[in-house]
């Protein structure tokens, strides 16, 4: 069938303006091309372009354009179809492999096909395919995919390149007069052997259903890739190895605040491509920076120039350098940045950007406060973090608090790295100097412990329905369903819904769906003679469909031809619109773009009926291992929590549609997801990442926040009541509802887990409201732990009375069904 009106609109939108996501780490001048021709096409991704990453990043969309399709429909010739047929036909073979190797895993480790699949990415295969397309254009597309459930690996096929990929992409590249090599991925890969020699290194990431039409427009220069690396890509061995990664029970980050750039540009380790770092088809150069004061907030200005041959737009960033004083710091930290407007060629523009020098502030953990100490502060303004120029230097007299605390995450057990910084000789003469007046900033304390009110509504409840209102609507689903996003009798292939004993009485159900990169329901259901919506066809993500038991398979199969048998009335289609990874997105560094796209989700809630979309994600890039960072935005938290907040601001905008922000907190990692134990300092929690959380809550608001699976310093972050009432609602200010991540078989995969699973009274204690994806089991657990006394009902008539209020007021908000339909 033809997309809907929907469709076309946020499709075309996508492509209008998704290359300012891409940007090349190396470029000449032999792109664009002035036509379509016949062009030689290779690579995993050529055909098989990946749109986005696997688990709740999937979205179910109508279709996708591949890197083949889209240059077919821009005017090209592939002049390699055999050779792509060849390559599917090796694919194919060993995939066949791939899948027994995991079911071999899954019986060694005593766990299901499906649990030890999750995740799991086959490496790139070997193969001996001649490089013998005719044309004087080629285009190598390497791609990598990764997901939910497990971590990458600094192995050949992965975070390497194999050493295929490096033998053809070396003869193409000498073979074709035009030679483009295209990273079809969601994170870094190490190019080392390859750098020196191509001169065209495209990072087109992973965009959404226009993936393959976005390139053909950049290639033909029709769009310019505008965007800027939002996570150092270096070549592997020297990323830092300081702290730890992928240990099944503790992970410490001994690293301490030296996250990402902060680590290179401290140590002066000079990486492949920094941070912020990004090339389009034209050139820019800023001059004449300067920076005002006007009390603690700080204006930076710089004359932005384009000096290329093409329209096109720059990102300007601003660093600021803190004095070494008591308190270890960086080399410099992002405080703020913009994107140009389209500059044509040889146009000039004054750009002014602004920061507030108290959100600037470091973390005093011995005496649970943040301050800014004495000494000069240099702003600096560049393109990257290592393209900078010295705007200004601040001078403040004497210490600043700037807000006191209290001591929360009990102890990670070791001291953090320290890196005894040696500041880089520089000559600020010629450099205004500003002075900074002590008494501009004013000492806050955070009030704690505040006393919630209690609706009427909610105070009458049973025992019995008061613990159904802390634990997710399980119907007859049960885990499993809950677990493939088939938890919703309002919404097919929703991932859950809260409680509905008391819908009939007026009690709102809210219903949510899983993202990050658009809506993750079923592409067609129907709704039975109880108004209850079944999904047809598969409901498992389509990765974790070929590790499937048989005897599972089988009986779907069977449920599914009994199901045909059953539907009466119309089928209903709700294909969702696969938006760029949050990678792509925060490489734009376009806060207008990210809120087009939470505004395309929240469309599209609104035409399916979905309350809550569990996205965005914003942990930091910890380590380039982390096989979900693509969900991610950055390695920096300002990055991470401003585009969390504009994708939020978009969703929001639709009245009584709202997001859930995760995975809060110290998600770095998806080895032993449930149950590993991050260990990480005071300090390091607020300064990288809890900052990029406290920035969104600010900023816009999300009406909920989701605890992740991992434990902080021994204690589950979803039943810990610093991290969730003291720092997110007393000190970030959250008003919303507070739920776990999908904790299911009991909350955990692995019984041989040093820590134990997460327990639904402890949860509820810790002010967290709702228990997802709900079973009856955990159900059983809160009302036997309510009537042993192991948690007061005053705790869960609060934590009821918050998803209580919040659905009444996203329910009173939604407009009638028939102010949508344009849609």
């Amino acid at each position: 069938m033809e997309p809907n009106d929907y469709e076309i609109r946020h499709n075309t939108f996508l492509r209008e303006n998704g290359a300012g996501c891409a940007l090349f780490l190396k470029r000449d001048e032999t792109f664009p091309l002035a036509e379509p021709g016949p062009v030689a096409l290779y690579g995993s991704g050529a055909r098989r372009t990946i749109k986005g990453g696997t688990g709740s990043g999937e979205v179910n969309s109508r279709f996708s354009v591949s890197v083949e399709e889209g240059l077919i429909n821009a005017g090209f010739t592939i002049t390699t179809t055999k050779w792509l047929d060849e390559y599917d036909a090796v694919r194919e073979r060993a995939y066949e492999e791939f899948v027994k190797k995991v079911r071999k895993d899954a019986r060694k480790h005593h766990v299901l096909a499906i649990v030890e699949g999750m995740g799991r990415v086959m490496p790139e295969p070997a193969y001996a395919l001649p490089i013998s397309g005719v044309g004087e254009t080629a285009i190598y597309v390497l791609s990598r995919i990764s997901g939910e459930g497990s971590d990458r690996a600094p192995v050949d096929g992965d975070i390497k390149l194999t050493p295929t990929e490096i033998r053809d992409i070396l003869i193409a590249n000498l073979k074709y007069q035009n030679f483009m090599l295209v990273l079809n991925t969601g994170g870094p890969v190490d190019l080392t052997p390859v750098i020196n020699d191509v001169e065209n290194i495209l990072v087109l990431s992973q965009l959404g259903v226009e993936t393959g039409d976005i390139l053909a427009d950049i290639v033909l220069g029709k769009s310019d890739p505008s965007g800027k690396l939002t996570t150092t890509w270096t070549k592997w061995e020297d990323y830092p190895k300081i702290g730890g990664f992928g240990d099944k029970n503790d992970t410490k980050y001994e690293e301490g605040i030296y996250v990402g750039y902060r680590y290179f540009d401290s140590l002066f380790v000079t990486p492949l491509f920094p941070f912020g770092f990004g090339l389009s088809y034209t050139d820019f150069v800023l001059s004449e920076p300067s920076a005002s004061v006007d009390g603690s907030k700080v204006t930076v200005k710089v004359n932005v120039s384009n000096t290329g041959r093409f329209p096109g737009r720059e990102v300007v960033q601003v660093y600021l350098s803190a004095p070494r004083g008591r308190l270890d710091k960086p080399y410099q930290d992002l405080c703020a940045f913009v994107k140009t407007p389209p500059l044509s060629a040889g146009a000039m523009r004054a750009v002014s950007l602004s920061f507030n020098l108290s959100d600037m502030a470091s973390y005093d953990t011995e005496n649970s406060r943040w301050i800014l100490e004495a000494g000069d502060y240099i702003v600096r303004v560049g393109d990257s973090s290592a393209n900078t120029l010295p705007a200004a230097v601040l001078h403040l007299e004497e210490d600043v608090i700037t807000l006191v605390t209290r001591a929360c995450f009990g102890e990670s057990g070791f001291t953090d790295y320290e890196s005894l910084r040696i500041d880089r000789e520089e000559d600020l003469e010629g450099v205004e100097r500003l002075t900074i007046d002590p008494k501009a900033f004013q000492t806050k304390e955070v009030v704690y412990d505040t006393e919630p009110e209690i609706a009427e509504e909610i105070a009458k409840l049973s025992d019995e329905q008061l613990a159904a209102f802390g634990i997710g609507e399980y119907g007859k689903g049960g885990l499993i369903g809950s677990v493939i996003g088939e938890a919703s009798v309002h919404v097919a292939g929703a991932a859950g819904e809260t409680t509905n004993i008391l819908e009939k009485q007026g009690y709102p159900v809210l219903v949510m769906s899983d993202g990050p990169a658009g809506l993750r329901i079923s592409r067609e259901y129907y709704i039975d003679a109880e108004g209850k919506c079944h999904s047809i066809g598969e409901t498992f993500p389509a990765t974790m469909m070929d590790f499937m038991p048989k005897a599972l398979l089988f009986i779907t199969d069977r449920m599914a031809k009994k199901q045909q048998e059953q539907i009466v009335g119309p089928i209903h289609e709700q294909y969702a619109t696969a938006i760029p990874i949050g990678t792509a997105i925060a490489q734009s560094f376009d806060l207008d773009f990210a809120k087009k796209c939470g505004d395309i989700v929240g469309s599209e809630m609104e035409l399916f009926g979905v309350d809550l979309w569990l996205a965005p994600a914003l942990n930091i890039h910890r380590s380039i291992l982390c096989g979900r960072n693509f969900e991610y935005y950055s390695e920096d938290p300002i990055v991470s929590g401003l585009f969390a907040a504009a994708v939020t601001k978009g969703v929001q905008s639709h009245p009584g549609r709202g997001v859930t922000i995760k995975h809060y907190a110290a998600n770095n990692q998806e080895t032993n997801r449930y149950n590993s134990n991050s260990r990480v300092s005071e300090r390091a929690m607020r300064e990288i990442y809890l900052k990029g959380f406290g920035i969104c809550v600010r900023e816009s608001q999300p009406k909920t926040v989701m605890t992740s699976y991992n434990l902080l310093n021994g204690t589950h972050t979803a039943e810990r009541r610093d991290l969730i009432e003291d720092v997110l609602r007393a000190e970030f200010g959250f008003k919303g509802v507070v739920m776990t991540d999908w904790v299911v078989n009991g909350g955990t995969m692995d019984k041989s887990s040093k820590y134990p699973a997460p327990t639904p009274y402890k949860v509820a204690a810790a002010g967290n409201d709702l228990y997802m994806p709900g079973s009856k089991k955990d159900y059983e657990s809160l009302l036997k732990a309510l009537r042993e006394g192991k948690i007061s009902r005053k705790q869960l008539e609060i934590n009821a009375s918050r998803v209580y209020r919040l659905a009444c007021e996203m329910k009173a908000a939604q407009p009638a069904p028939a102010e949508t339909a344009s849609e």
